[in-house]
């Protein structure tokens, strides 16, 4: 592609294409990607980055990999969808039995649905109908802790940081849920009996109310990503035995290896209710989500022949359900743990330089997961095209710069993100 045909579709994009988060009067720049492989994106005017976003977390796998793709191909000559309504297929009853040997034991049923978002809004109506079925009506609400982010939709913005969030502008739309203060920052912070008296507090004035409460296990990502201790999980799942609430785990950024178990909730003895996955699931190659549950909340929702109010219309797709399967088997193939722990190890030594300079607050890492916090927050327009000049597809948001690569990344390639970052506070925020 020549650097006229370049501009052309450059410019088209800047007036015809939103974004996300993007302005469309001052938009931020938009790199034109002619291909992808492995960890590196190709872009059109010849320059490689290599990835250290793993596409907003889910092409854990890398790009073009070959036994996604061959997943696609064979099930494309097939069908590439049929309606979930009334008829079901291979590829969605293998990928249903995959995860339910994958997840944690008590989740047993598999509802299907489009995107991360979307299985938020699922988790979110199981849990009402749920207790309309079983004689409570009025537990219609939810609690959650701050810093929390589950999506864009509204029912998931409901549950979104209301102050600090992204969604602000809408609450007067919103429904009013029940907050509590965050977990205290430190995987091996000692538990804070103060805190967890006022998250007692709250479920003791409000749970008759209260349907659920949902989390991110371990990590609250978009919110700040706050590494919590595990064993604050223990607490909350006593919480919502005690006061009759369903526990739902957000894995939709955790699940599938990235804090270095296959699930988050694996770093601590309990089992959730209701627990949504996403991002990861497909390898990255097409949205798919899933909410997965108990026979509890499923049989109890179905009693005397009820049905569970919701039906998007590519659930289940064959596509997505095929790189599912293919992304799933690759897990399993693997030693995922082991993969991870080695990435931590290069996280960490990758960016402690940066713990030396005066602008940074904190960093921090844990499995596939590193975080350079700032002690303030960066301009996107100007910081973006800086790491492209470095090689590499890092994007910052907040005080926030993070990587969560590819699981098939190398050391190098890892040392490359490291110093990137490290190059480019020094030389322009410092």
């Amino acid at each position: 592609m020549n650097q006229e045909e370049r501009d052309v579709l450059t410019e088209l994009d800047k007036q015809l294409l939103w974004h996300p988060y993007t302005s469309m009067s001052h938009p931020t720049p938009h790199f034109l990607v002619e291909k992808a492989s492995g960890c590196q994106i190709q872009l059109a005017d010849g320059r490689s980055l290599i990835d250290g976003m793993s596409s907003w977390w889910s092409v854990i796998h890398g790009y073009n990999h070959p036994a996604i793709n061959q997943a696609l191909h064979t099930q494309i000559d097939q069908f590439s969808h049929v309606m979930f309504g009334g008829l079901t297929h291979q590829p969605a009853i293998s990928l249903g039995q995959k995860l339910v040997e994958m997840s944690p034991p008590t989740l047993t049923r598999v509802f299907f649905s489009d995107s991360g978002s979307v299985s938020v809004e699922v988790a979110l109506k199981m849990a009402i109908q749920y207790w309309n079925t079983q004689g409570h009506p009025e537990k219609q609400h939810f609690i959650t802790p701050r810093s929390g982010y589950h999506g864009d939709t509204f029912a998931a913005m409901s549950v979104c940081d209301p102050v600090n969030g992204m969604h602000g502008l809408f609450q007067k739309a919103l429904t009013p849920q029940f907050f509590v203060p965050p977990p205290p920052i430190g995987l091996t912070q000692p538990i804070d009996a103060d805190y967890l008296a006022d998250v007692r507090a709250t479920f003791e004035q409000y749970h008759e109310q209260l349907a659920g409460f949902i989390i991110e296990p371990v990590v609250q990502n978009a919110g700040g990503m706050r590494f919590y201790n595990p064993a604050y999980l223990d607490a909350f799942k006593a919480l919502c035995d005690e006061f009759k609430v369903l526990l739902i785990f957000d894995e939709i950024a955790t699940g599938f290896g990235r804090t270095g178990k296959l699930f988050a909730a694996e770093h601590c003895a309990i089992e959730p209710d209701i627990m949504c996955v996403g991002k990861a699931l497909t390898g990255g190659y097409i949205t798919l989500a899933a909410t997965l549950t108990s026979d509890k909340v499923a049989l109890g929702i179905s009693q005397e022949g009820g049905v569970f109010m919701h039906g998007p219309t590519f659930m289940g797709n064959a596509l997505a359900c095929s790189a599912a399967n293919a992304s799933l088997e690759l897990i399993q193939q693997s030693n995922i743990e082991e993969t991870v722990t080695n990435i931590e190890q290069w996280l960490t030594a990758a960016l402690a330089p940066c713990e030396s300079l005066d602008m940074v607050q904190n960093v921090r890492c844990l499995g596939a997961i590193g975080v350079v916090e700032l002690k303030q927050a960066v301009d996107l327009h100007q910081i973006q095209p800086l790491f492209v000049e470095q090689g590499v597809w890092i994007r910052p948001f907040g005080k926030l710069i993070y990587l969560m690569p590819p699981y098939i990344i190398q050391e190098d390639e890892v040392k490359k993100l490291g110093h990137a970052i490290y190059t480019v506070i020094n030389q322009h925020f410092q």
